[in-house]
């Protein structure tokens, strides 16, 4: 158990400061998470990995030469918000591209999809590479479904080696694939691991018994067994990730036997050796093995062995030299050290010369959000109540939780004059960051796509509406990956896109051809009553969800109604009726 605290909520920030206190000769503190002190050469690939805390020395432990060049950390076994991948990876770039990757986890893979998308959108190219070697997570033929675990030291390990001699971004992003692909490991636990402040473990295994196949953020194993000598136990281990080898497997492998939090380096290394017999006698060559604390659970008692299956390259890579505080391999030459400017010099040395039609756009987009605030406050209970129905019920509390974020931010940010697309990227971090979950990153990550689909220009027509509503809508669907009729907020999303793009591109003006799909967006919410879920939570119990309608569809047709009837009204009666979108609402071709 976790002694050592002040506020248990505050433990990952302070351990991260500790950290970054202990180990300033490889690693500075930024917003969302730490990246390299030293000198990073100009157009070399930018590393950015990341997750939840309590994985020590993944993630932050594996930033330095030769390997990561950042790393978002987020809450304990949480993803880190969009924004804090955003901002770390911003601070990694040294302009040769930016590759995320892992571990593929629902919360990570749309947070770090939605930096992604904003990386590339700003002109930073950026690749993603989901690490997925856990072989109890899901069979062979789908694993594209795994999870990651240890592997991801692997793929790390190899992607930072080709970034630091100078490949390109498709090279690193090439081997980082193959790497992942040849990576296997399956993990065992013999307790569950406890957060911290909590008086008792995520999970208990029986006395005598060991779970198998666990994951890293406290989940329990898929079966249970009786406690194998440790000759059985490595045996169990081997024969089960030979049998899962990838197609064109050699016979040179990386051998990583990996502890979870308890068990003591000594049992550790005497399993090796067992693993080390066992792998010799299957005609493998093991190859610069590990042995040790590399991807931890806080105290879960546990070990997992990963196998890497080598080939020319790979090798090569894996070998490189590598410094990091938690990770150190061969010899690099010292590095400078660089200075980083800090958070506050970062927002103040960023000036924007923003456009009076743009900054009168940001102000509308303040006030847009504010009924959307209003909206989803009035309706909060009857959301949660309907996400109860067949999810967990806190559809209604992250949508508030969200929009309480995002509001302000954006009424703060469009009273200093900013733009559009200012206004609504920092409505969008703040909804991320301040929700959290699929919802929070769904919604962040459209409310600044469409700020950047509006931008900071000298004037606006009916186009740039119709460019942020395919925007809003991209961005959801990108991320969300949700398709018509899996029951969700898509459901009602893309009926609303094209009602609007039909109205508009027949000449209808935006506030009409707004209206329109707002009608449609409800309508289809509406619908979706007679649909079973086919993805999220409420997919269990698809029995119980049906003749209610889909919650995010709900929500969205809601707002989208608030913002129609509000722009309608505050167009056509109030002083804005000369703003910008005024203007290219009253028309498609007018200029304001």
């Amino acid at each position: 158990m976790t002694q050592i605290f002040d506020n248990p909520a505050d433990f990952a920030d302070e351990a991260l400061d500790g950290f970054v206190a202990a180990n300033r000769g490889y690693v500075a503190r930024v917003d969302g998470g730490v990246v390299r002190s030293t000198e990073v050469p100009a157009g070399q690939v930018a590393l950015v990995v990341g997750g939840g805390s309590g994985h020590y020395p993944a993630f932050a432990g594996l930033v330095g030469p030769g390997l990561a060049t950042g790393s978002a950390c987020g809450n304990m076994f949480a993803s880190p918000a969009a924004g804090q991948v955003y901002r770390v990876a911003k601070a990694a770039n040294a302009g040769g591209g930016v590759l995320l990757s892992y571990g593929n986890y629902a919360g990570d893979v749309l947070h770090f999809g939605q930096a992604q998308l904003r990386l590339n959108a700003e002109g930073i190219e950026t690749r993603t590479v989901l690490v997925t070697d856990d072989i109890a997570s899901a069979p062979l033929d789908q694993i594209e479904k795994r999870r990651g675990i240890a592997g991801d030291l692997t793929v790390f390990k190899i992607a930072g080696a080709a970034a630091e001699a100078g490949l390109d971004l498709d090279a690193v992003e090439r081997l980082a694939i193959r790497t992942n692909y040849r990576t296997r490991s399956l993990g065992v636990a013999f307790d569950g691991c406890t957060l911290p402040g909590a008086d008792a473990p995520l999970f208990h295994v029986p006395a005598g018994q060991m779970s198998l196949g666990l994951g890293i953020h406290g989940e329990p194993g898929i079966s249970e067994h009786p406690m194998p000598t440790a000759s059985e136990l490595a045996e169990l281990l081997v024969s089960k990730l030979l049998a899962d080898k990838p197609d064109d497997a050699g016979n040179r492998v990386v051998a990583i036997v990996n502890g979870l939090g308890t068990v003591k380096y000594d049992e550790l290394f005497l399993l090796f050796g067992k693993i080390d017999k066992l792998l010799t006698a299957a005609g493998l060559t093991v190859v610069e093995p590990e042995c040790g604390e590399l991807v931890t659970s806080l105290d879960m008692s546990g070990l997992s062995l990963t196998l890497l299956w080598l080939d020319d390259e790979l090798e090569q890579f894996w070998a490189a030299p590598a410094d990091t505080p938690a990770f150190r391999k061969g010899n690099l030459a010292p590095r400078a050290r660089r200075e980083l400017a800090g958070p506050e010099d970062a927002v103040a040395g960023d000036v924007e010369n923003t456009t009076a039609a743009a900054a009168e756009l940001g102000r509308l987009a303040a006030a847009v959000l504010a009924q959307v605030q209003g909206v989803v406050v009035e309706h909060e209970e009857e959301l949660g109540n309907l996400d109860a129905i067949a999810g967990d019920g806190d559809h209604g509390i992250g949508m508030r939780r969200g929009v309480d974020a995002a509001a302000p931010a954006a009424q703060e940010t469009s009273a200093a004059g900013a733009s559009a697309e200012r206004v609504l990227t920092a409505a969008g971090e703040a909804w991320s960051e301040r929700a959290g979950g699929t919802s929070g990153a769904l919604w962040g990550s459209a409310v600044i796509a469409a700020g950047l689909a509006l931008g900071n220009k000298d004037s606006y027509r009916g186009e740039d509406a119709a460019a942020a509503v395919t925007a809003f809508v991209d961005a959801i669907t990108e991320l969300g990956k949700a398709e018509p009729g899996d029951k969700t907020m898509v459901d009602a999303l893309l009926p609303f896109r094209d009602a609007f793009l039909t109205a508009f591109d027949g000449g209808t003006p935006v506030r009409a051809a707004l209206a329109s799909a707002a009608a449609a967006a409800q309508e289809a919410a509406d619908a979706t009553a007679s649909l079973r879920p086919l993805k999220g939570r409420a997919r269990p119990l698809a029995e119980k969800s049906l003749g209610h309608p889909d919650p995010g569809a709900v929500s969205f047709g809601l707002i989208a109604a608030r913002i129609s009837n509000y722009l309608d009204s505050e167009l056509t009666d109030s002083p804005l009726t000369d703003s910008p979108l005024a203007a290219s609402a009253a028309g498609n071709g007018a200029q304001p």
